[in-house]
């Protein structure tokens, strides 16, 4: 796609240690460039890397002196050397909460931590993965940010746009949580509805990709995936770094298009061949909804085709019926001897609560999905409970009020008298 003004330049430096885009499928390499599909094999493209050789404590030095977010793994990234100091929201770096008070109530004893990246700048992890492909946007010239999405990275996108004087327009299902939208459209840009699901959206977008109308566009998500999907890795690497430089034995991770956790294992193995922690086995657990579980079903019959599932759940930053990660989920999770396995609407509002009321932490239905996987994965012996184990919440829970509003409220309603206060129970 001709996607680039006249004023792009696009260099080495530009992409850092990244050198060339690489096929999935056939491993056919070709230039750093907007594509997304191998032109051999139709394959989806990854960013390829010489990642830095040498000592590796003077490379974990090298990052331990850098921002508090997540450029200081520039080193590892597919941007240039100065991204650190041009404008850009800066997200990352956010908590790893040791989860005691969960891990009491779901019986872990190995340690229970929670990665909660609803610390982020627009309350979410897409803005590492928009924070990524926005300097790629910046080298090959896009004049238009945009995405499809199912809210989280509609805000994302929104909001880094406007923070780095780009156009954004953005396209969402049309029926998402009322909250999502009024997050993505108060940053000023278009935000326009689709009648029907995440995957019509995105078939709509990679339909406006190759008009003439789509000049000039940069989609985070489809002609800048590559290097979009990267920031994902800069959680494997910030928890392993928050745990003392070494892997955690397991891993709970919600599964909509599967890139988070496909990009999380692609960083732990890059920080175990950097040799920045100790090389030894993890396990990877995928969490879905039951109402968009086509990963999880294809896990569970044996199967290594994901057959697609029209979506009907609350948690609809999960809800992309036909996953394009899905066969690449299967395989990591098979490989690593963790599980892929769902939970039902009901559970997942639990889940949300039980989060909130042991740790503090609201989380929005993504995050409900993980830590309602986490129970049924202990339960039915899947996870062992004696390991050390990291819960994603990938999101705000103010994003998803309507999911927990049905079954929340106030305790009492009491006349302004102490009598009354007594009369209800709560002294």
């Amino acid at each position: 796609m001709a996607a680039v003004t006249t004023e792009s330049v696009v260099t080495a430096e530009s992409f850092g240690p990244a050198v060339a885009l690489s096929c999935r499928e056939c491993g056919a390499r070709t230039a750093l460039a907007p594509d997304f599909a191998c032109i051999e094999c139709f394959g989806p493209l990854e960013v390829a890397y010489e990642l830095p050789t040498g000592d590796p404590e003077a490379l974990r030095a090298r990052i331990e002196a850098g921002p508090t977010n997540i450029w200081r793994y520039a080193p590892l990234l597919p941007v240039p050397a100065d991204v650190a100091s041009r404008p850009n929201l800066n997200p990352g770096w956010t908590k790893l909460v040791k989860a005691d008070n969960l891990a009491r109530e779901l019986g872990v004893t190995g340690g229970l931590y929670v990665k909660d990246d609803s610390g982020n700048p627009t309350h979410s992890f897409k803005d590492r993965v928009v924070a990524i492909a926005v300097e790629a946007a910046r080298t090959f010239g896009f004049t238009t940010l945009s995405c499809s999405s199912t809210g989280n990275l509609a805000g994302a996108v929104g909001a880094a746009a406007a923070r780095t004087g780009l156009r954004s327009c953005v396209f969402i299902p049309h029926d998402l949580e009322q909250g999502k939208i009024v997050m993505a459209a108060v940053y000023g840009g278009e935000l326009v509805g689709i009648e029907g699901n995440y995957d019509d959206v995105n078939r709509f977008c990679s339909e406006l990709i190759g008009d003439p109308a789509g000049e000039g566009w940069g989609f985070v998500n489809v002609n800048l995936r590559p290097y979009y999907g990267e920031g994902s890795k800069t959680l494997a690497y910030e928890i392993c770094e928050q745990l003392g430089w070494r892997l955690p034995d397991q891993i709970v991770i919600p599964i909509a298009s599967g890139s988070q956790l496909t990009k999380i294992d692609k960083g732990l193995k890059e920080l175990i061949a950097l040799g920045l922690v100790e090389d030894r086995p993890y396990k990877i657990f995928g969490a879905q909804a039951e109402g968009c579980s086509p990963v999880s079903v294809a896990f569970k019959a044996g199967h290594d085709v994901i057959r697609p599932q029209k979506p009907d759940t609350i948690a609809k930053s999960l809800a992309i019926g036909n996953p394009a990660d899905g066969p690449y989920v299967l395989d990591i999770c098979r490989r690593t001897g963790g599980a892929v396995e769902d939970v039902n609407d009901e559970q997942v509002v639990d889940a949300i609560k039980l989060l909130a009321r042991t740790e503090g932490i609201f989380a929005e239905t993504a995050g409900g999905v993980t830590v309602g996987v986490l129970q049924k994965l202990i339960k039915n012996g899947l996870l062992d409970p004696t390991a050390e184990t990291v819960v994603l919440n990938t999101g705000d829970g103010l994003k998803t009020l309507d999911a927990v509003e049905p079954t929340t409220g106030l305790s009492a309603t009491i006349r302004p008298t102490l009598d009354s206060f007594r009369e209800a129970g709560l002294a």
